[in-house]
C-alpha cells in the first residue's frame, strides 16, 4: 500500500480535479491507521479548511483530527517575511544612509518573477527538514502542476546559483585583498597611533563576507537536502490527480513526462470523479460512453504507473465524517 513507509507524500494536478479532497482523505486515512500527519497546503487558493468545514486553518499548526494537523503557507506572507529577513541582513552591514536604497531593492523584489516561487521553495524545504522530524507522514496539498514542477526543479537551479554567488563573493573579496595591498597607507603606524581607518572597514567587510557566506552555504545545503528527499524513492511519493476528461489528461501527460526526465519518485494517478455504475439516466449514459473513452486513454498513456479509480459522489465532501467516507473509499482501491 502506498501509505505504507512513505515520509512525504506530493499531491500534484491540474486546478479543480480533486487535489485537496484526496490529499484531505489520504491525511485522515493515514491517521486513522496510526500514523502521526501533518497536512500542508502551498496552493494560493487554500481550501483545506473548506474540505474540513471549519475556520480558516492559516500559517500554525492546526489540530484537523486525532494525529493530524494542518498548516497552510502563505505565498504573499512568505515573500514579506523573506524580504525582511534579506533587508535586515544587509543593514547589518551598511551605513544608515543606504537604508532607503535597501528599501527601494525590497520593493522591486518584491514584484520580481520567482519572487513567490524562491520564498515558498526556502520555506517548504524548512517545512520538510522539521516535519520530518516531528512527524511520521508529511502530505503536500500542491499548487496546480506548472506551479509544482517548478517548485520541485527550484532546488537544483538555487543551488547552482548560490555556488555562483560564493564563488562571486570569494573573487570580491580576493580584489578587495589585492586592492589593500596597493592602497598607500605612509605613516600609519607612526603618525596615527589610533590606527588605520582602513582596517576597521576590512575588518566590516570580513564580518559581512562571512556571514554572506554562511547564509548562502546554510540556504545550499537545505536545497541539497531537500532536492535528496524529493528524489528518494524509499521516503517520497508523487501522486498525480486527475479526472477522466480530456485537458486534464493531456495536463497530466506534460506533467508526467517532465516529472520522469528529472527522476522524481511517481507513485502514481488517482482517476476521481468516475461516474459509479449505478447513475442513471439518458444524459449520463452518453456521458459515460465519452468516459469509457478518455479511462481508456489513461490506460494506455499510463500503462506503467498505477491508477486508483474513485467514483464521483452525490453531494460534495466538506467534513471530517465525508473525509472518512472518502478515506474508506481510497483504502478500498489500494490505499
Amino acid at each position: 500500500m502506498l501509505l505504507t513507509g512513505q515520509r512525504l507524500l506530493l499531491i500534484g494536478g491540474k486546478g479543480g480535479v480533486g487535489k485537496t479532497t484526496v490529499s484531505a482523505a489520504l491525511a485522515v486515512l493515514a491517521s486513522q491507521r496510526g500514523q502521526k500527519v501533518l497536512l500542508v497546503s502551498t496552493d494560493p487558493a487554500h481550501s483545506l479548511a473548506d474540505a474540513f468545514g471549519r475556520a480558516p486553518i492559516g500559517d500554525s499548526m492546526t489540530r484537523l483530527a486525532p494525529n493530524l494537523d494542518g498548516l497552510e503557507l502563505d505565498p504573499d506572507r512568505e515573500v514579506e517575511q523573506h524580504l525582511a529577513k534579506v533587508s535586515a541582513q544587509l543593514k547589518r552591514f551598511t551605513r544608515p544612509e543606504m537604508f532607503v536604497e535597501i528599501e527601494r531593492q525590497m520593493r522591486l523584489t518584491r514584484q520580481s518573477p520567482g519572487a513567490q516561487e524562491a520564498a515558498m521553495l526556502e520555506r517548504i524545504a524548512n517545512t520538510i527538514e522539521l516535519g520530518l522530524s516531528d512527524y511520521d507522514l508529511l502530505i503536500f496539498d500542491t499548487a496546480p502542476t506548472g506551479h509544482t514542477l517548478r517548485l520541485l526543479s527550484l532546488p537544483e537551479a538555487m543551488a547552482a546559483w548560490t555556488q555562483g554567488l560564493l564563488q562571486a563573493n570569494q573573487r570580491s573579496q580576493k580584489l578587495g585583498d589585492v586592492l589593500d595591498h596597493l592602497t598607500p597607507k605612509a605613516g600609519r603606524d607612526l603618525d596615527n597611533p589610533m590606527g588605520d581607518p582602513s582596517q576597521h572597514a576590512t575588518a566590516g567587510m570580513d564580518e559581512r563576507n562571512k556571514a554572506i557566506t554562511e547564509t548562502l552555504l546554510a540556504r545550499q545545503r537545505l536545497l541539497q537536502r531537500t532536492r535528496e528527499i524529493l528524489l528518494d524513492h524509499q521516503q517520497t511519493a508523487l501522486l498525480f490527480v486527475l479526472t477522466p476528461e480530456k485537458l486534464p489528461i493531456l495536463e497530466t501527460m506534460r506533467a508526467v513526462s517532465s516529472l520522469q526526465q528529472e527522476q522524481l519518485p511517481l507513485a502514481g494517478l488517482v482517476v476521481n470523479r468516475v461516474l459509479p455504475e449505478d447513475a442513471d439516466g439518458h444524459f449520463l449514459a452518453q456521458r459515460r460512453q465519452t468516459e469509457q473513452q478518455h479511462l481508456a486513454q489513461i490506460n494506455t498513456e499510463f500503462a506503467k504507473l498505477p491508477r486508483y479509480q474513485l467514483p464521483l459522489q452525490a453531494s460534495d465532501i466538506q467534513g471530517l465524517e465525508a473525509l472518512q467516507q472518502m478515506a474508506a473509499l481510497l483504502s478500498e482501491a489500494g490505499f
